[in-house]
């Protein structure tokens, strides 16, 4: 009898991760793969297109929760999630990365005494004002299998006590991502002609965040600094980002392109082509460092230290001057050389391989 396992899904970085984690896990004939939709990312570019454009197998629940506060969305998700496991019954429950959607997933499962699986697990910022982190630092304690990114993040969980056991060092599903849609992404995305961009000629950016979109100063900093780019700004507006700005009543100079949010596919037509990224988004970070483009985070902080110590990325924060000098800095740096520190691969693999051994 194949063995159940939901697979909780909610927002564009889920998604992706998800993408090649089914097709490996559909690999395993005794593993049977139930996809949740929580509904967090609603909007088509943030969500269906996703699916359409990455072959991911259709939700066979969606719960359609969503536009609420971190508190409603989290309640609502979990009631739900909760009658979906009773009624399905899995053998495991898996969840990504660190949203409202994971957090849910991982307190309907453990309080059902359900085994619970945790992709990308142990990343900290050790900033307990992030949504992110909190949802990242509960879900990992209450995990029984703990797939890891990175040996920093092995050494978190080490750190804070968790089993050596429950912790599986596979590597970064995103990377997996990258390398089997890259290509695919030159042959079909159309966006850079549609855009008129020509490759290395502009800077992508990307803002959404809680704490830099919701804090007037701190937003405004981040407009001041990008507007001194030697290079034309293109800006794929995340819903919130898109209200904030409205609510603030803030102005974008005339070299700034504010786009909708995109898919996958034209996402890395962007990334791989840009001169440089500057963004506030975990997984930016790394498909920056993937395509081999420089990175400037706009945070106080981030989760993937690994690129800040070899000089891939480069942390600015609110600090405007920071950030202007870091566009002139990425302008003549040597490109950083690729490592292996994200694995090679087959972190999805690994991850079905690891989950199927667990269960038997």
């Amino acid at each position: 009898m194949r063995k159940k396992v939901i697979v909780v899904v909610g927002a564009r970085p889920q998604f992706i991760k998800a993408a090649v984690v089914s097709k490996a896990l559909a690999d395993h004939s005794a593993l049977e793969e139930i996809i949740v939709h929580t509904g967090q990312h609603f909007d088509d570019n943030m969500s269906r297109v996703f699916f359409e454009q990455m072959g991911i197998p259709q939700p066979r629940h969606n719960l359609a929760i969503g536009g609420g506060s971190h508190g409603q969305n989290t309640g609502r998700m979990i009631e739900a999630l909760e009658g979906v496991i009773l009624a399905e019954q899995p053998a495991a429950v898996l969840v990504y990365g660190d949203t409202d959607s994971t957090l849910a997933g991982a307190i309907a499962t453990s309080k059902l005494n359900i085994p619970l699986a945790h992709v990308e697990a142990g990343l900290r910022s050790f900033n307990r004002r992030m949504p992110e982190e909190i949802n990242r630092v509960l879900t990992d304690h209450v995990s029984d299998l703990l797939f890891a990114p990175s040996e920093s993040a092995v050494a978190n969980l080490h750190s804070e006590g968790v089993a050596p056991p429950k912790i599986k060092l596979v590597g970064d599903v995103m990377f997996d991502a990258v390398q089997a849609f890259t290509e695919v992404a030159k042959r079909e995305s159309t966006i850079l002609a549609d855009l008129a961009l020509a490759p290395k000629s502009y800077a992508l950016v990307t803002i959404h965040r809680k704490e830099n979109t919701d804090d007037d100063a701190r937003l405004s900093a981040f407009i001041e600094g990008l507007s001194q780019s030697p290079f034309p700004i293109v800006l794929p507006l995340h819903p919130r980002t898109r209200k904030r700005i409205a609510d603030h009543g803030l102005t974008f100079p005339a070299h700034f392109s504010l786009i909708d949010p995109v898919g996958y596919l034209d996402m890395m037509a962007l990334e791989s082509s840009a001169a440089v990224i500057a963004t506030d988004s975990g997984g930016v970070q790394k498909e920056a460092y993937f395509h081999g483009v420089p990175c400037i985070t706009l945070r106080d902080e981030t989760e993937w230290v690994e690129l800040v110590d070899i000089g891939a990325n480069v942390l600015v924060g609110a600090d405007k001057v920071a950030l202007s000098n870091a566009f002139t800095q990425t302008r003549t740096a040597e490109p950083v050389a690729k490592r292996d520190i994200y694995g090679d691969g087959s972190s999805s693999r690994q991850i079905a391989a690891g989950l199927l051994e667990y269960l038997s």
